[in-house]
């Protein structure tokens, strides 16, 4: 049987490929020195780790801030979510304790911001206390106009100032 070149080189392509397959080599077991059952050697191990809801960006924990209207020191009410959660979780860890702080705009006099934002801080206080918050978990202090979120002195700037943070503290 005469074959052609194109078919000779052909038959030999195919017979190449063919017994070319090659299986992955089987997995080995390392034994422990002490042990007579396999074991692997090397274990990969997931561990879980919590992260604190106060650490998550993704919790409604993660907005510490009430914001106030102009001149006013009461909570709004689209804020009583925001505030009903930090109670929940202060409430509910022995060790959590926060710090108030209260903030106004720059419009208006040192004196009378200090005033404000103490009210400010007072309120929010009060608003964490009825929903369960032990009053020594929450000291309430003011900075009046002192420390700006927004240094500008646009209405967008003097929103952002007009608000408490909620603070979490070491005991």
């Amino acid at each position: 049987m005469k074959f052609s070149k194109k078919y000779s080189f052909l038959l030999l392509s195919l017979l190449v490929v063919a017994c070319s397959s090659t299986k992955a080599p089987a997995p080995t077991v390392a034994q422990t020195p002490d042990s007579n059952t396999s074991a692997p050697a090397a274990q990969s191990t997931v561990k879980m780790v919590e992260v604190s809801p106060l650490d998550d960006p993704k919790s409604p924990l993660a907005n510490r801030s009430v914001y106030f209207d102009f001149d006013n020191f009461k909570v709004k009410t689209s804020d009583e979510a925001l505030i009903s959660a930090h109670a929940k979780y202060i409430a509910t860890h022995s060790t959590a304790k926060v710090r108030l702080e209260g903030n106004a705009d720059e419009r208006g006099g040192r004196e009378y911001n200090l005033a404000l934002g103490q009210k400010r801080s007072e309120a929010v206080k009060k608003s964490l206390e009825l929903l369960g918050v032990n009053k020594d978990a929450i000291e309430a202090v003011s900075f009046g106009k002192e420390k700006p979120k927004d240094p500008g002195h646009t209405e967008e700037a003097w929103a952002a100032n007009r608000r408490v943070d909620i603070v979490y503290v070491a005991r």
